[in-house]
């Protein structure tokens, strides 16, 4: 809307260089900024992110508050919902923001909007594929833990530039391979 009005105010006035650097001021003021920034490891696999309006990355791994989760077609209550989450700390990205509400994509590539109180900050993982081995150590000749099914949900700790993940799924803590869990961004390093 602010660019049709900018390009309908250079239609009717006078179309000198001076009116349209004034032009072309007040539009950059009133645009927000969204302002990339690269994270990840330094090995090529990085991950470009913006800065949302809330000050935060996009995209971004969050997990569900609550059991029961509803996903909107739009950011508001207004807007149907789409379907019914009922899995606690299920892992989701945030990929847009706006006002009260994050439009989020789950492991399967669904896309929505879900009001901000339903998420919260702590990060989650949930075992993809088939059944996996979780380590004593970040390596395969360690000692196996436990072995957990495809869609079991645990608490992502950390991960490391080997693309190893600590892990904890009811009180038993390990490591697991990325590429066997969704819910961290390939060479993503946070501790």
């Amino acid at each position: 809307m602010t660019l049709w009005l900018v390009l309908s105010f250079l239609k009717t006035r006078v179309h000198s260089t001076l009116s349209l650097v004034v032009i072309a001021s007040c539009f950059l003021l009133i645009t927000p900024h969204v302002k990339a920034q690269t994270v990840g490891t330094t090995t090529g696999d990085q991950v470009q992110r913006k800065i949302g309006p809330s000050g935060l990355p996009l995209p971004r791994f969050v997990s569900f508050r609550s059991g029961k989760v509803n996903m909107r077609a739009g950011p508001g209550s207004r807007y149907p919902i789409q379907w019914i989450y009922q899995r606690r700390r299920l892992p989701v990205e945030i990929i847009d923001e706006f006002d009260t509400w994050r439009q989020i994509r789950d492991w399967q590539g669904t896309t929505g909007w879900v009001h901000q109180s339903m998420l919260k900050g702590q990060r989650s993982m949930m075992i993809t594929g088939t059944v996996r081995t979780i380590y004593d150590d970040p390596e395969t000749t360690s000692r196996p833990v436990v072995q957990a099914e495809a869609g079991v949900i645990g608490e992502l700790e950390s991960c490391n530039i080997e693309d190893w993940c600590q892990v904890e799924i009811n009180d038993i803590s390990g490591w697991l391979q990325r590429s066997s869990l969704y819910g961290s961004y390939k060479g993503e390093v946070f501790d």
